[in-house]
């Protein structure tokens, strides 16, 4: 195991290409966390750091925004813009046919077009976040008092940062390696890591450190199943009539994964659960009558963690089953199969084998929703029981941390093995 470990990191940096791959991730993670430490200008840091201590929910932007928010730097957006107009793009997949046409049948052109449209939606999402979360900051004597223009040039900033951060996660998709959007929020999350660790430590009581124990030795159970889910498979066997060997038709198998949907749902679901909060709490400030009472109303909501945590839960559900309809169709790998002359054994080909698979895909996909809605809710079932705040968003964070970490190894290993054989 330790040399095959050795070999392969051998072969990534005598693969020329893929090193140059890596070097260019790393060189993005750190334009991302330099711009992470920038400072919009009149922020009144100890209004600030009061206005996070009484607003755990706020976390949750930290996750898109890797510590962005809490520092009202210029990328206090993040990815969250984007992933925003993702998430309207891929809704309009099911409302309107002419788009899922373009996402799934038009090929890599109507795939670059779909992103592209993703992108310019993406401008006016991060203006209207950036004038709503400012005002909300302004209204919290956050931010100082400012001018009309002074107060548009923080939110060119803020939106700026975003698409910027969004033209940095596509480079890394380009000429990087992994996923750019995913990784920007992965290197967030692990920037957090050390002062966040530090700050549990220090808060601590001697009554809670049994239960801070605790909860790291179910940190550490959670990502061995997290782990164990994610390589997790049902392999449904294929046979190839016109490939005979020695009278036998040649034989391979079609893996479906688990969890197909990956780390989408969960970004999906943070998504949809802070849209109400930004929304309300931006009309509230500029002094919408009828958006205080719903804004004090969610608030109540989200202090409940046994409500929030049964809606969050809910959400991560219905969008993994929502995304595996999207990205993997049961028609399409049947027609497939049968074009290369495939089939599955005992299954006739067209429907029976459409329906097979998709029977298939949705038995599996339930436990695997399931899963990932349980492990996102925990830190929310701990809060519930023993009243610790500190780790809000560590089942949320881990979930995302694990889940993109797996798929970068799977993608260099694909790499590895291609300069080997």
């Amino acid at each position: 195991m330790v040399s095959k470990f050795f070999r392969k990191l051998g072969l990534i940096f005598a693969d020329k290409a893929l090193r140059n791959r890596i070097l260019f991730l790393l060189g993005a993670i750190a334009v991302f966390r330099f711009l992470a430490a920038i400072p919009i200008p009149g922020v009144d840091r100890t209004a600030l750091q009061a206005f996070f201590v009484n607003n755990q929910y706020l976390g949750l932007l930290n996750v898109f925004s890797g510590g962005g928010f809490s520092h009202v730097s210029i990328v206090l957006l993040g990815v969250g813009p984007y992933i925003t107009a993702s998430i309207i793009m891929q809704l309009a997949t099911v409302i309107f046919p002419k788009v899922k046409e373009m996402y799934t049948e038009e090929g890599e052109a109507g795939r670059t077009q779909f992103i592209s449209i993703s992108r310019m939606i993406t401008i006016p999402i991060a203006i209207l976040q950036a004038v709503a979360f400012l005002s909300l900051l302004e209204s919290q004597h956050v931010l100082l008092t400012l001018t009309p223009f002074a107060f548009a040039i923080n939110v060119f900033l803020v939106a700026a940062g975003s698409i910027l951060l969004m033209w940095i996660g596509e480079l890394i998709t380009e000429f990087g390696i992994g996923n750019g959007v995913s990784l920007i929020i992965f290197a967030g999350i692990i920037a957090r890591i050390p002062s966040g660790v530090s700050q549990a430590l220090f808060s601590a009581s001697t009554s809670n450190i049994p239960a801070y124990l605790g909860f790291a030795l179910l940190a550490v159970a959670v990502v061995y199943a997290v782990v164990l889910v994610s390589e997790a498979e049902r392999s449904i066997p294929i046979a190839y009539a016109r490939q005979v060997r020695g009278g036998i038709s040649a034989a391979t198998y079609l893996p479906i994964r688990l969890l197909q949907a990956g780390v989408i749902p969960i970004i999906f679901a943070l998504s949809l659960l802070l849209l109400p909060q930004m929304l309300f709490s931006a009309l509230a400030s500029i002094g919408v009558s009828w958006a205080t009472g719903l804004a004090t109303g969610y608030a109540v909501f989200t202090g409940n963690p046994f409500a929030y945590g049964t809606a969050y839960f809910l959400l991560v559900i219905m969008f993994t089953f929502f995304y595996t309809t999207i990205t993997f169709e049961p028609k399409r790998v049947a027609d497939n199969l049968q074009k290369s002359g495939a089939f599955v054994p005992g299954v006739r080909p067209g429907n029976e084998t459409e329906n097979y698979i998709g029977k298939i895909v949705t038995r599996i996909t339930l436990p695997g929703a399931i899963f990932l809605g349980f492990v996102a809710v925990i830190p929310f079932i701990i809060e519930g029981l023993t009243g610790i705040t500190a780790v809000l968003v560590g089942g949320t964070a881990l979930l995302i941390a694990v889940q993109v970490l797996l798929d970068l190894i799977r993608k260099i290993d694909a790499h590895a093995s291609l300069k080997e054989y």
